[in-house]
């Protein structure tokens, strides 16, 4: 067996599962639908996917990332994705979403962006 950076074959970095019930999950993806991530690696931890902040029965504040199509699309694109945001992951602390990755519609009707983004954004 080869080690995964030297093989030719990327079997590893995705698939689609045509017989879930639930497929497609979000909307929006436009290549291979990829179900590898069916549950995001990165929930707990900082990302540039849309977000919404919610806060559960017990008081803590949870990401809602039902809007985020970026571990699905594609089965490279996902990958390098995931990737990317596991080489140096910081920890979501709670916070909103920075104003630099909100998707366009909501950045309009929540008015002009005036935070600074964080340093993990700087990725």
């Amino acid at each position: 067996m080869q080690p995964k950076d030297t093989t030719n074959n990327e079997a590893f970095k995705g698939f689609t599962n045509h017989e879930c019930p639930f497929l497609p999950c979000h909307k929006g993806v436009k290549r291979e639908f990829n179900c590898l991530f069916c549950y995001c690696p990165l929930i707990a931890y900082e990302c540039p996917g849309p977000y919404l902040v919610f806060e559960d029965k017990h008081g803590l504040r949870r990401k809602d990332c039902s809007a985020c199509s970026l571990n699905h699309d594609g089965y490279r694109a996902s990958w390098a994705f995931i990737q990317k945001w596991l080489e140096q992951p910081v920890i979501w602390n709670g916070h909103e979403q920075s104003p630099r990755y909100l998707p366009k519609a909501r950045q309009a009707a929540s008015g002009p962006a005036t935070a600074e983004p964080d340093d993990a954004d700087e990725r």
